[in-house]
């Protein structure tokens, strides 16, 4: 799974990056180096304007968690932080989703544990692995999905009653980061950006061919601060390394 993860390059940088022909400056996200669920997060996807009725690239934040349109309230999303690349294109939740709400989550790397036992002198404790692009630098565009919730409880001219939500999309782990945990964020590659953001690509499919396999550069895992552990902490100390850590195996 993929349940924390860094992201601190700015929209400027995002929109050039990932060819994005709309973004309100007036949405603005503070870097994160401990993005959680429930989190707001950028997301690259594509939608028609109303207005002009023209296809744009956007890059939008949306809070991390799906919420599916039928869900009663929108708790639910604290549960759908991950869809499995698997069964993506046909569980209840995220199926509708996957055929026509797709997009990419930037990420500068992710984190997972491993469960460290008590020994003498210590108690047991679960050691972060920041696991990311060893080409230093290096963005993953993790797959995402988004869905829009309506809550029932405010008019339908409240800004506030419509809720955008995101899940990160799963796979088998690979590289170092199979040696952390055996799942990772699956993520696509820059000439599968079109086909994988269209709207109109909805054959499950041709979608799933993009699925199989995770894109981009070998990964590297290395140790990190254990006040990762903790939600309220953030800032880049967090990707200091940890000397102390046991070996990976």
């Amino acid at each position: 799974m993929c349940g924390r993860y860094v992201s601190t390059t700015g929209p400027q940088d995002l929109t050039t990056l990932f060819g994005v022909t709309r973004w309100d400056p007036a949405e603005t996200l503070a870097p994160s180096w401990n993005t959680a669920p429930t989190d707001p997060v950028w997301a690259v996807l594509e939608r028609v304007d109303r207005s002009s009725g023209e296809l744009s690239r956007q890059l939008r934040p949306l809070r991390w968690g799906l919420v599916p349109s039928w869900a009663k309230d929108p708790g639910a999303g604290a549960r759908m932080i991950n869809a499995r690349a698997e069964t993506v294109h046909e569980k209840p939740a995220f199926r509708k989703a996957f055929a026509t709400r797709r997009c990419l989550l930037p990420a500068d790397g992710y984190y997972e544990w491993i469960a460290v036992p008590a020994a003498e002198g210590r108690k047991a404790y679960k050691q972060p692995y920041f696991i990311a692009p060893a080409d230093s630098g290096s963005l993953l565009a993790m797959a995402g999905l988004y869905e829009f919730w309506r809550d029932p409880t405010r008019p339908d001219d409240d800004p506030l009653a419509w809720l955008t939500t995101t899940t990160i999309i799963t796979t088998q782990a690979r590289d170092d980061a199979g040696r952390v945990h055996d799942r990772m964020p699956l993520t696509i590659g820059q000439d599968d950006f079109d086909a994988w953001l269209d709207p109109d690509h909805t054959d499950p499919a041709e979608l799933r061919t993009l699925l199989q396999t995770a894109a981009g550069g070998h990964l590297i895992a290395r140790p990190v601060s254990t006040a990762v552990n903790s939600v309220r902490n953030n800032g880049p100390q967090l990707l200091e390394e940890a000397p102390d850590a046991p070996p990976l195996t």
